[in-house]
């Protein structure tokens, strides 16, 4: 998103309550986490207001964003997607939304958590969080990864710090503010 975003999304039927109540607000719920890249996966070309409206057909076709029910999707699962009308149709996202679900399944082993696997990796610049989103999730370019991190606290940026919002979120301490030692040096 833009810094215009702040300015446009409030009021907004569609963008209003994603941008007061979600974007960039942290969250360790791992559906939530999942659903977040699930939408900025199929967001790639195409426009937010588009996944906004295609929101509750996302849920429906991927199981509420149950990372273990979307795992062990097969063959079938993929056909019938690929017939859904609410979502995005394009077999390479929809192969990736189901290998990442995999995926996070896997992290759980040695992490604990999707959001245990983000933290453990906190913090690091953003070519640092595209190169290993690369290597460890499938349809995860750059803007993607920003937007997923932004999205979640994890990278500033989701909101100007003139934005109402901005000081709700700063307040919930997420990833993103710098913490400081007790002599108030970055900690």
């Amino acid at each position: 998103m833009s810094a215009a975003y702040c300015l446009a999304a409030p009021g907004n039927p569609l963008h209003g309550r994603y941008h007061d109540d979600e974007y960039g607000f942290p969250s360790r719920d791992e559906a939530v986490l999942f659903e977040r890249l699930v939408l900025e996966i199929n967001q790639a070309g195409l426009s937010w207001a588009t996944i906004l409206r295609k929101r509750a057909a996302f849920r429906a076709a991927f199981a509420d964003f149950n990372v273990d029910e979307v795992a062990a999707f097969g063959a079938a699962d993929t056909e019938r997607l690929m017939t859904d009308a609410g979502i995005i149709r394009n077999r390479l996202k929809i192969a990736a939304v189901i290998d990442n679900a995999r995926r996070i399944r896997e992290l759980r082993r040695e992490y604990g958590s999707f959001a245990g696997w983000l933290d453990s990796h906190h913090p690091r610049p953003r070519e640092e969080w595209v190169r290993l989103f690369k290597k460890t999730f499938r349809f995860t370019g750059g803007e993607i990864v920003n937007e997923f991190l932004m999205s979640l606290g994890y990278l500033r940026g989701a909101h100007e710090p003139s934005c109402p919002i901005y000081a709700r979120i700063a307040a919930l301490d997420p990833p993103w503010v710098e913490k400081r030692s007790e002599r108030g040096e970055p900690g």
